[in-house]
């Protein structure tokens, strides 16, 4: 055998790293491709795939790349406003990654409002803004719509990631 043919990835098969989804979506990222992960700051798991996720996104090209909080439980809600709020203030990218550190590693639940507010303002945002930002209509709006879209998606574990509105696939296949 030669060392290209030794060197070659498997081939990628529906069943076993992908499925189909049942009710694919539309899509509005024209060429590029749309990959959505549906996460929570709470799940361990999705924590654990933070890094690996973070490197992909270092390579990954003719992407259109997006993330949508899911709200499995109530407090979820709060985890969600989380990630609006940094999005709202251009600060997702920078900050989004270091919020699963407090919750995963010090135990710390940025869950509780004021939790999170300090948290933000040590990490160099402006209390007053991400305060009033948290509160607002639109972050709210933006939770609603992940709500729904995490139904359109029949979205039962994450992470999950959704790959031009047709296929699916988690860390574990």
């Amino acid at each position: 055998m030669s060392g290209s043919a030794s060197a070659q990835a498997p081939a990628v098969q529906e069943g076993k790293h992908y499925l189909l989804l049942k009710s694919p979506q539309p899509v509005d990222t024209g060429a590029k491709i749309e990959v959505i992960e549906f996460f929570s700051y709470a799940c361990p798991h999705c924590a654990d795939f933070e890094p690996v996720l973070q490197k992909w996104l270092t390579t990954a090209t003719n992407v259109e790349f997006r993330r949508v909080p899911v709200l499995f439980q109530p407090k979820w809600t709060a985890l969600a406003k989380i990630f609006y709020t940094l999005d709202a203030l251009d600060a997702e990218t920078r900050l989004s990654p270091a919020v699963f550190i407090p919750i995963h590693r010090s135990r710390i639940d940025l869950a509780e409002v004021q939790n999170f507010f300090a948290w933000a303002s040590r990490n160099g945002l402006d209390r007053a803004k991400v305060e009033d930002t948290y509160r607002s209509f639109a972050v709210a709006t933006k939770v609603n719509r992940a709500k729904s879209l995490a139904q359109k998606y029949d979205v039962e574990h994450v992470p999950l990631m959704i790959v031009d509105g047709k296929y699916v696939t988690d860390p574990h296949q």
